[in-house]
């Protein structure tokens, strides 16, 4: 089963690991996936429902993690109080979840891994590492483009975006 970090901000994956399916991989891989990342900010977390319980919870707000999980109130109490879901962040979050969906995506169609070839957990996880960092190059020219768009059309005036020839019409659209 594969496990995908991804940061909010750019959609780029940050970790990637493959583990044996099991009731608990999913949300014992996370927390392995956590604690690997360095440095002292806080952080969120977006994850889906099935991560909505409470030592999941309590596990990410010991390694100084803010868990934004949506919240399983079908049939019992969710994990996530008042305190979380009560600011605008955690509502972000919870539509930026769905990105990671774009990489999934990519991996079954242009990737070719419907369904992989290897056999063995390090060649899957090897292969799917491979294949998260080449969706990672795929995302990253996106970004790179629409950077380059937005400070053509906002004036701020891109160092080499015309000079490569990517948006050689932009100044005639800023009355340049």
């Amino acid at each position: 089963m594969g496990h995908v970090l991804m940061e909010h901000r750019s959609g780029l994956v940050r970790s990637a690991h493959v583990t044996l399916a099991g009731g608990r991989g999913e949300r014992e891989a996370a927390l392995a996936m956590l604690s690997k990342l360095g440095g002292r900010r806080r952080r969120t977390l977006a994850a889906d429902k099935a991560y909505d319980t409470a030592d999941f919870v309590a596990a990410c707000r010991a390694l100084g993690v803010t868990p934004h999980v949506a919240q399983n109130t079908s049939g019992r109490r969710s994990a996530i109080d008042g305190r979380t879901t009560r600011h605008a962040g955690y509502g972000l979050s919870l539509k930026i979840r769905a990105w990671i969906e774009t990489h999934f995506g990519w991996l079954k169609a242009a990737a070719g891994l419907r369904q992989v070839k290897q056999r063995g957990l390090e060649r899957v996880d090897a292969l799917f590492q491979l294949a998260m960092a080449a969706s990672n190059l795929v995302r990253l020219r996106s970004c790179w483009l629409q950077a380059q768009w937005h400070e053509c059309v906002d004036g701020e005036g891109a160092p080499g975006a015309r000079q490569i020839g990517l948006f050689p019409s932009i100044g005639a659209l800023n009355g340049k």
